[in-house]
């Protein structure tokens, strides 16, 4: 399964074109139809689409039976303007690829050209382009389609670029690589007032000067073990933009971040517990809900090793690198079904950091990644 150098070269322009047209989570309609387009000139033996959105699969038969692989990559774009003169920079206002996901796609259209010339020997290879990653739903709205059964991977796959890393060295560890996370959106209702009589109304001013501290001490980082929690308060809201009235409602957002699932229970439940305490002491209503949910995702041992067998093949370097890491990723909810290990290859120590205005994922990383997942699926499935 080669690639050739005119592979490259056309995998680079769809890799940009795909840059140029960024979208969101859950509307990554056209990037779907795109990777749509490039897979069928592969001829694989089936695609299915719809998957728990946007969502896309490409399916390639062995001769013979054997364990179903898959590989995944992401579709989605963000919600940040892009600052850069490149030709391929994005051309939708206000969107970009700037985690990678695009490079990621390509690196998988790469898979999908090889297989489309050299099907495996045994078993069978799914593609994955899964949507809405950023947001920490996509993964999970995949794995609850019904289509998914027709694909119930043996083994999942997948990498993420990362700056700050050497580029091309992979960093690769058993065990929890990225931290769960969750948004906990919080709405305090009293009751408004006129600015001059501020007695006769129910203000929660003070429940949130007091809870924003309060939040952040519950989890103030440390270490990346067990034990590891954080909390961050990302948005805050109080009344409206108005000097003659005494706010009755208020809105506070924050991040919190565990290792683990079990931990991030536990951290929930410790926050929860404050900011019901904090809003009965001000006689004050209470809200609470969560959004952008992401389960920690851990790396299986025996998956890990078929990555390890390839990347000293190829002769990739590799090590644990900063595992784990504080960013989260939503290909855990792939391990609760199959053999599941992400590796993370480096962009560059100097390169520009996930979704900075100015980041661009490195062309030259298509070519490593499918050398890396092409021997794993070698090695798995002749």
């Amino acid at each position: 399964m080669v690639l050739t150098n005119q592979d490259m070269v056309e995998l680079v322009a769809f890799r940009r074109k795909l840059h140029r047209m960024p979208e969101l989570s859950r509307e990554e309609a056209q990037t779907a139809r795109e990777v749509q387009a490039f897979l069928k000139s592969t001829g694989p033996d089936r695609i299915i689409t719809g998957l728990g959105g946007h969502g896309v699969a490409a399916i390639y038969d062995g001769r013979a039976p054997g364990p179903t692989v898959m590989v995944r990559s992401e579709l989605d774009g963000l919600p940040i303007e892009e600052i850069s003169s490149a030709p391929h920079r994005s051309a939708t206002p206000g969107k970009a690829h700037l985690c990678g996901h695009d490079g990621h796609t390509a690196i998988l259209a790469a898979l999908a050209r090889a297989l489309g010339r050299q099907r495996p020997q045994r078993g069978r290879v799914v593609l994955m382009f899964q949507p809405a990653e950023e947001d920490g739903s996509g993964a999970a709205a995949v794995v609850a389609d019904p289509k998914f059964r027709q694909i119930a991977p043996d083994y999942a796959f997948a990498l993420h670029n990362l700056p700050g890393l050497p580029f091309g060295k992979v960093a690769l560890a058993d065990g929890p690589v990225n931290c769960a996370s969750r948004g906990m959106r919080i709405v305090l209702s009293g009751k408004t007032a006129h600015a001059s009589m501020p007695e006769t109304g129910t203000s929660p001013v003070n429940a949130v000067a007091n809870l924003m501290p309060a939040l952040t001490a519950l989890g103030e980082g440390g270490p990346l073990d067990e034990g590891f929690a954080m909390i961050t308060v990302t948005h805050a809201k109080v009344g409206e933009a108005a000097f003659g009235v005494a706010p009755g409602r208020a809105e506070i957002w924050a991040t919190l971040r565990t290792l683990t699932d079990a931990g991030m229970e536990d951290l929930c439940a410790r926050a929860e517990h404050l900011v019901l305490s904090r809003a009965r002491e001000q006689g004050l209503g209470v809200e609470i809900a969560y959004d952008d949910i992401f389960h920690h995702c851990e790396n299986a041992p025996e998956a890990v090793a078929h990555l390890q067998r390839a990347l000293t093949a190829e002769g990739v370097p590799f090590d644990r690198g900063s595992l784990p890491i504080r960013a989260s990723e939503d290909f855990g909810r792939f391990g609760e079904t199959a053999s599941s290990a992400m590796f993370f290859l480096g962009a560059g120590e100097n390169h520009p950091s996930l979704h900075n205005p100015d980041y661009d994922f490195p062309d030259d990383l298509i070519g490593i990644g499918a050398r890396v997942f092409l021997r794993t699926l070698r090695d798995l499935l002749g």
